[in-house]
């Protein structure tokens, strides 16, 4: 049963398109959308064909997957915004699958990555998603970018290269060998690729740059008769309309043997989404559905692998010229899904020109563009963790592995906070104030030690978050707490969370005060820490609760049978 304020199962999953229909939608809205939805297709036509063709595919399965899986995103999204469509993320991933399982082994993948997105959204494990640290998403985003440049070198400079090896490496070793065999006009045509993206980005920052700069390059390769190849020359030009829906085989000796792939293709898939979805959020104000969102992913996935798509997810850039272009909902993205789907009906036949030295420069400029270099900076200008985690994250996703370097960044960010979280926990300690109407500013009484005056009593306030980082640091601090008095109150009013460790610890410091015959008081748990508490034995009568700071003093008192003006003042101090 969700919480009180948490949103029932029928409203988590319902569809962003379902919530905006029912706000009203009418003709401006739908021209709004539709405006948007063809500067979206204007961008996705060449990168889709760019993406599939440097993952090792066809550049008609980059469309299958914008097509199919973009309308698909759309239709049944938790995000108002997103775009969903090949990603230059994957393109590592995906090639490596087409390298060891072909191309019907990474659509099988495709299939079971959906499958275990569409799982993860309705176990609601979306939250858990969304805790990758951010040194680590641009870390990882940093590396992809690396490996999407070198992975381009070869077209970009129209290299004679019979096998390119896939290793950062060992790649840069055989392109650095075939520099002989680079063609003058591939050069050209690369360059002027990029160069059109950066001044049409510099000075029409509204006009598709992207799609100018292919077609312009193929004009001219055309008109002018340039020796490079092309899509035509290597693919025979793309379909005119979509394949016929099929599964793909099957066994359980193929299954296995893709599942790896496939729990990749869902982990990436389901961070890759949510932070485009997070940019969305950012840029419009709006608020996604987590949970939603990573199942509309998983049914776009399985419906891409049905007409022979690849990888589908949020993409970010995309998504952002989305919101940009105006859109009013998600009738903009399944708009862009059926632009691209009229191109290829009506106008596949020109995409046979297309330089792949213009895709590849292209995708040169997508590549330098995920180096977030202004992020970087101020990583490493912040801490040194985040410069460790950051580092290490892009090190090992260049040299090693993706999913490696995203889950050993994960594991060091996470130590990392729990290091910083224990140095947060403050053991304070000294003797009891007498007026119970002096307080701090946070509502607990204060420790004075003008007015501190029962040394048989030791008040002990514990503050942050006290968990197993921060047990022994605690524990060690309460040992320390100085003569023996004949009661010990601990404050725990101001600690948020309270696990098994720190209530064992608890009740190992309860038991060696009852052993020397001193009474231990709790002040001002919470209702989960108490339960905490007493399911590891920290219980009445060992150890008495109470409300609050002062009662559990008077409290004491009253059992000890002493004055509140015996004892000498002690001064408090902090561990």
């Amino acid at each position: 049963m969700p919480g009180p304020g948490e949103p029932g199962f029928a409203e988590m999953f319902t569809p962003k398109l379902v919530t905006v229909l029912r706000e009203g939608y009418g003709l401006a809205s739908l021209r709004a959308d539709a405006v948007a939805g063809l500067t979206v297709a204007i961008v996705a036509l060449p990168l889709s064909m760019a993406i599939a063709i440097a993952s090792g595919l066809g550049p008609d399965r980059g469309l299958y997957t914008a097509i199919v899986g973009g309308f698909l995103v759309s239709l049944l999204g938790g995000s108002r915004f997103q775009i969903g469509g090949p990603a230059g993320a994957f393109i590592v991933l995906v090639g490596a699958t087409v390298a060891a399982h072909g191309v019907e082994g990474l659509v099988l993948a495709t299939l079971l990555s959906g499958v275990i997105l569409m799982g993860i959204g309705l176990l609601r494990l979306g939250t858990f998603i969304k805790y990758i640290p951010y040194p680590v998403t641009v870390g990882f985003t940093a590396g992809i970018g690396v490996i999407i440049l070198a992975s381009q070198v070869k077209d970009l400079l129209g290299l004679a290269l019979a096998h390119e090896p896939g290793p950062l490496l060992p790649k840069l070793a055989a392109l650095w060998g075939a520099l002989p065999t680079a063609s003058p006009a591939a050069v050209g045509v690369a360059g002027l690729s990029v160069a059109s993206i950066l001044l049409l980005r510099r000075f029409r920052p509204g006009w598709p740059g992207f799609l100018i700069a292919v077609a312009v390059a193929a004009a001219l390769a055309w008109g002018l008769g340039l020796p490079v190849e092309t899509i035509g020359t290597r693919f025979g030009g793309i379909p005119q309309s979509l394949p016929a829906p099929r599964l793909p085989a099957m066994g359980w000796e193929a299954v296995s043997a893709v599942l790896p792939a496939a729990l990749s293709f869902a982990l990436l898939g389901g961070i890759e989404s949510l932070l485009s979805a997070v940019v969305a959020d950012s840029m419009s104000g709006r608020r996604h559905r987590s949970n939603c969102e990573l199942v509309a992913q998983g049914v776009a996935n399985i419906g891409s692998a049905l007409f022979g798509g690849f990888c589908v997810t949020g993409t970010i850039a995309r998504t952002a010229t989305n919101v940009r272009s105006g859109a009013r909902g998600p009738v903009s993205g399944m708009l862009h899904a059926v632009f691209l789907l009229l191109f290829m009906l009506l106008a596949a036949p020109l995409a046979g020109f297309i330089p792949l030295a213009a895709l590849a420069g292209l995708l040169a400029v997508v590549a330098w563009n995920m180096v977030e270099r202004h992020a970087m900076a101020a990583l490493v200008r912040a801490s040194r963790g985040d410069a460790v985690v950051l580092f290490a994250t892009l090190s090992l996703v260049v040299f090693r592995d993706l999913i490696e370097g995203i889950l050993i960044g994960f594991g060091i960010g996470a130590l990392l906070f729990l290091h910083r979280m224990a140095q947060a926990v403050q053991v304070e300690t000294g003797r009891p104030v007498v007026e119970a109407d002096r307080g701090d500013t946070d509502g607990r009484e204060a420790y004075d030690a003008a007015l501190s005056s029962d040394r048989d009593v030791a008040v002990i306030r514990i503050s942050g978050a006290f968990f197993f980082g921060a047990a022994a640091g605690v524990g060690a601090a309460l040992d320390r707490v100085g003569a023996q008095p004949r009661a010990y109150v601990i404050d725990v009013s101001a600690v948020p969370v309270l696990d098994s460790t720190a209530a064992a610890t608890v009740e190992g410091f309860a038991r060696k005060a009852r052993r020397g015959g001193a009474l231990v008081y709790l002040a001002g748990a919470r209702p989960p820490i108490r339960r905490v508490l007493r399911t590891h034995g920290v219980r009445p009568p060992a150890v008495r609760f109470r409300a609050g700071l002062a009662e559990a003093v008077a409290a004491a008192r009253a059992e000890l049978g002493v004055s509140a003006t015996r004892g000498m003042p002690a001064t408090p101090h902090a561990t």
